[in-house]
Formats: structure tokens, sequence, C-alpha cells
């Protein structure tokens, strides 16, 4: 079955036109989901909005939104009041620059979607558009309502298609320095970095994502095969203390390498055995 497309518009760069659908690329749709229940019937329980105040239900049609000026003071915002911010629509996915695609920091990637042709009429277009940003190494910034509000998406070749991924807002991005502010400036230099150098080296691969499992989801699916079959419930083995050790010792043993001490604790041992 064809997957359903979340936005479908047209993908403008200066005249050129290319109708376009945008697909969800990453979902959590297949990981385990859990209800509520109630203990003592066993049928799930809803979930009910209650006034902080009087400690009262409030039915779904007196609800409204509002915006909190001081504490415990809203202004309220009708439904109309609300959509009346969301602005107009052209469905045009308009590029507006080309970057080269290691510019942008990927803290500010938000969702990816596969951007696909809308019909055969535009397969052509679509497949200058892709051929042109890989032969440049480029990705384009583009922007368009999305989800009720304007987004900028970064556009991106991707194997046979594009892929456009929505960015983060630069308000909703925390400064870097808020969390490496108590970082020290130290230099590390010798034979503790030839170390580290060395340990890289020795364990550079390639990125394959199979290799990754979700390790949660898959014993939370072991705890529910046991429930249905009625088996006990696996026990969760508790995870080896780690030992704080010398730094320049761990990456030397890291490595491979033996310590002066060691070397001569095994010189010592060989002779007695000789002896």
């Amino acid at each position: 079955m064809a997957p359903r497309a979340n936005w479908k518009g047209v993908l403008k760069i200066a005249e050129v036109i290319c109708p376009v659908s945008l697909y969800t690329a990453a979902s959590t749709s297949e990981r385990i989901v859990f209800h509520t229940l109630n203990r003592a019937t066993g049928h799930r329980v809803e979930r009910q909005y209650i006034d902080s105040e009087t400690e009262k239900p409030v039915d779904r049609e007196d609800q409204v939104k509002g915006y909190e000026l001081s504490e415990g003071n809203y202004i309220e915002l009708t439904p109309d009041e609300v959509s009346a911010a969301v602005p107009e629509s052209d469905k045009t996915l308009s590029v507006s620059a080309f970057i080269g695609c290691r510019e942008i920091d990927d803290v500010y990637f938000d969702k990816p979607y596969y951007l696909a042709p809308s019909d055969r009429i535009a397969e052509e277009a679509y497949v200058l558009i892709r051929d042109g940003l890989r032969e440049q190494k480029v990705a384009a910034i583009a922007r368009t309502l999305l989800f009720r509000r304007v987004r900028t998406l970064l556009i991106r070749p991707h194997e046979d298609g594009l892929i456009a991924t929505t960015l983060n807002f630069d308000y909703e991005v925390r400064a870097a320095e808020d969390a490496f502010r108590e970082v020290p400036d130290l230099k590390i230099k010798g034979e503790m970095l030839d170390l580290a150098e060395h340990i890289i080296d020795t364990k550079m691969g390639s990125f394959d994502i199979t290799q990754f499992d979700d390790r949660y989801e898959a014993a939370l699916a072991e705890v529910v095969k046991a429930k249905i079959e009625g088996k006990k419930v696996p026990r969760r083995k508790e995870p080896k203390e780690e030992k704080v050790i010398d730094l320049m010792a761990a990456l030397r043993e890291s490595a491979g390498i033996k310590s002066s001490k060691e070397k001569s604790a095994k010189r010592s041992g060989s002779r007695r055995k000789a002896g």
C-alpha cells in the first residue's frame, strides 16, 4: 500500500516548478504502545480535564485556549482568533538559496521527510533538481507553510530522490555555552593524545543503522510475550559497576599497551618460573 502524503504542493527554483509530495521519513508508529487501565475492572480509562480550582470536570465545548499573562491571570483565545494567526498558503516550497551540504549545523535538524514527485509530468524536473544538487554538492533552503507554521526546510539528494528536513527555529535551539560553560580549558598533548588517536584509528568503521537495535523495545517485547504465554517475566540483569581508574592507564589498556609496572611484573614472574 502506497504511503499517504503529509503535504502536497510545488517545489519552485527560479522559474522551474515541480509538483511534489512530502512523506514521513521517520515514525514511531511501530513502537509498542501501552494503554492505561483500571486495575479493578481491566477497562481502559479516559483522560479528563479538571478545573484546577473547583476540581469539577470541564466538557470539551467549554475548553478554550489561554495565554498566561501573570500567575493565575489568563487571556482567552477563541479557535477563530488562533486560526487568524496562521499565514495563508499557496502550497509553494520556494527555494531561496543553495548552501554547501556541510555548512549547516545538524543541531538545527528537526524532522526528515521524503520529497517525491507528485505525478509523471513532474519527473523530469524532479530528476534535474536532484542531479543538479548532487553534482554541485549543495542543499537547497526553502520555506513553506507546513502544519500551521511557515517552516524552513533543507532539501538534499538522498538515494534516488530528495529528502527535506524541517529546521528548528533559532529560538528553539539552546545556546551551547550553557551546557559547556563548566568545561575547563585544557590542552591535551603528548602520549595521552597519541593513544587516543591510536584507539580511534583502530576502531574506525562504517555506519550501518541495522547494527543498532532498540534494546528497550526488544526487552518490552519479551515482557509482553512472557505475559501472553503465562511465563515468568525475565528479570533485568544489573549492570556491572565501572571502576574509576587512571586515565592514562585506561588509554593504554584500551590500546592494548602494557604499562612498565605490568611488564616488570611479567618479567619477574617469568624469572621465578625459570628458577
